[in-house]
């Protein structure tokens, strides 16, 4: 799915138009339409923790959100290897409108318990036999 950013990601001011595409049940790609570069991979914040903010009301105009919107919230992911050192910005989620197809990067300020490297292995359910 293809959506109009209505609002930059940060450090990429002249990318408009990214496509999302499914990974897995949690994980997403985010790429350029047109130019190789940026491509992200995303997570689904809400299995790996409780997790909710307040989409200020300039991006509900901007993203053209009302009650009945049908968003998807995303987090952008830092891959290592091994994965269990990936680290999540919880603190710039993305928010997309599958209804407009646009799409906006916000930042959390009045949440301090959200980081912007969190090690997704503190996520992560702890093996008890180790």
């Amino acid at each position: 799915m293809i959506f109009d950013l209505k609002a930059p990601i940060f450090g990429f001011d002249s990318t408009t138009r990214l496509e999302l595409k499914k990974i897995d049940d949690i994980f997403m790609r985010l790429q350029s339409v047109d130019a190789d570069e940026p491509s992200f991979t995303l997570v689904n914040p809400f299995v790996l923790r409780d997790y909710e903010f307040d989409i200020p009301s300039n991006l509900q105009e901007k993203l053209e959100i009302d009650e009945n919107s049908n968003l998807l919230v995303f987090n952008i992911v830092m891959i290592q290897k091994p994965i269990e050192n990936s680290t999540i910005n919880f603190v710039a989620p993305l928010i997309f409108n599958t209804d407009t197809k646009t799409m906006a990067q916000m930042i959390i300020n009045d949440k301090p318990e959200y980081g912007v490297t969190e090690v997704i292995a503190s996520f992560l359910p702890k093996d008890e036999d180790a």
